[in-house]
């Protein structure tokens, strides 16, 4: 007997939803991967809340460190092996094409491996990048920032001992009055990437 259209469609969900927790599963079992994106939980309170961090010159990092200029926030870590070299030569390549206009425009590297990154640390990893600065702290105020900037982060054991670090990998950017704006995802196109902070940086101020 065939069967009817609707429980036909009811084994095809079922199949879809069994592939996508696959999927998922997939990931969360692969050291290094990428996170997901998660542009959808992003708010109009991205970037704020309660957190202090320290920098690599020693000043706080509060939520009224993304005032006064605008700014490109990103998390990562030196361990990293390749999203984050990666990311920091595609913001160096933005700002390069932008020339001039990227002048004011801030960038902010936030460690999600504080154990390892320290101030000094972090100083080297970002000092061929013009206009950042790397970001610190206690465990417990990154996991009031990691929080605040809906960003995602695990410690991932490797073999001998060591471990890597999971996290979100885009690239956040605020405006002169610490608002979020948008997003820049993983090794997005840098032509589109650029005609958005164009826009983005000329209708600043």
């Amino acid at each position: 007997m065939a069967q009817k259209p609707s429980l036909r469609r009811l084994r095809f969900v079922l199949w879809g939803l069994v592939l996508i927790a696959g999927l998922g599963a997939t990931w969360l079992f692969m050291p290094g991967r990428t996170p997901p994106q998660p542009e959808a939980q992003l708010t109009d309170t991205l970037g704020q809340g309660e957190y202090r961090l320290v920098t690599t010159e020693g000043q706080p990092f509060t939520e009224s460190s993304l005032t006064g200029q605008p700014s490109l926030v990103f998390f990562g870590f030196t361990h990293c092996p390749d999203v984050c070299p990666t990311t920091l030569g595609e913001i160096l390549g933005w700002k390069d094409t932008l020339g001039p206009l990227a002048g004011d425009l801030k960038v902010w590297l936030v460690t999600v491996d504080p154990e390892r990154d320290t101030p000094e640390v972090l100083r080297d990893y970002v000092s061929w990048l013009p206009g950042a600065t790397g970001v610190t702290g206690e465990a417990a105020e990154l996991e009031k920032a990691l929080q605040s900037f809906r960003i995602f982060a695990r410690r991932v054991p490797l073999e001998g001992g060591s471990y890597t670090m999971d996290h979100s990998a885009y690239v956040m950017l605020f405006d002169d009055q610490g608002r979020y704006n948008q997003i820049f995802t993983y090794q997005e196109d840098p032509e589109q990437v650029t005609a958005k902070l164009r826009r983005f940086l000329e209708g600043q101020g």
